[in-house]
């Protein structure tokens, strides 16, 4: 059943992590707070989604007193799957989907911030230039040395003729600062973002 996404504007949950999810990416949580198992429960029985946004100040577990921020662009949420394998504690496995900006945002009395978001446009399906070719073969590299290692990061199928998935997927496990992850998923040109992946990557001796 196809989850059901907010409207071009409307109300979406958020969920402020210490991470940066982009579109197409995964992203394991585990959840305990009341708000969070809550919003968990809501999704499930309407089906829908929520969003994902990176924490540029404070903490992920909701501390009395403390203030938080919150980058203004994030990623909608659809759940894949849902454990409960413990009292009070649920594993997810969440997919990220389509791209948002907050226009405005309040905090609920249980914690739970909730925002009014516009949708953003999907990557433009652009092929890689012939110049890239090198940084989607790594990709592919990588995934395989993951792979030996019983690591399956990615969600199949892998699409290496999308240069937004590629530089997505790069951007996932590059090691390189939230803020950076945060301005390369806001990027709207996704041949843009796929340069600047690649001339990190040549930059660090990663691709020749």
């Amino acid at each position: 059943m196809p989850v059901t996404e907010p409207a071009e504007r409307a109300d979406t949950p958020l969920f402020p992590l210490q991470a940066v999810l982009f579109p197409g990416g995964v992203l394991s949580l585990k959840v305990f707070e009341a708000r969070y198992l809550d919003l968990i429960a809501t999704c499930l029985r309407e089906n829908r989604s929520f969003g994902v946004v990176a924490l540029t100040s404070g903490q992920e577990v909701r501390r009395p007193d403390e203030s938080v921020a919150f980058a203004s662009t994030g990623v909608l949420a659809e759940l894949l799957e849902v454990d409960s394998a413990q009292p009070g504690i649920l594993q997810l496995r969440c997919r990220g989907t389509q791209r948002f900006v907050v226009e405005s945002c309040r905090q609920q009395a249980d914690g739970l911030w909730v925002a009014q978001t516009r949708r953003l446009p999907d990557d433009e399906v652009v092929v890689p230039s012939d110049a890239l070719v090198d940084t989607v073969r790594g990709l592919a590299n990588a995934i395989a040395a993951l792979k030996g290692k019983g690591a399956t990061p990615f969600e199949a199928p892998y699409r290496f003729d999308q240069a937004g998935w590629v530089a997505n997927r790069w951007c996932e496990i590059l090691p390189i600062s939230l803020a950076a992850k945060q301005k390369l998923m806001e990027l709207p040109d996704a041949l843009v973002r796929l340069e600047l992946v690649d001339e990190f990557l040549r930059g660090q001796g990663v691709v020749k």
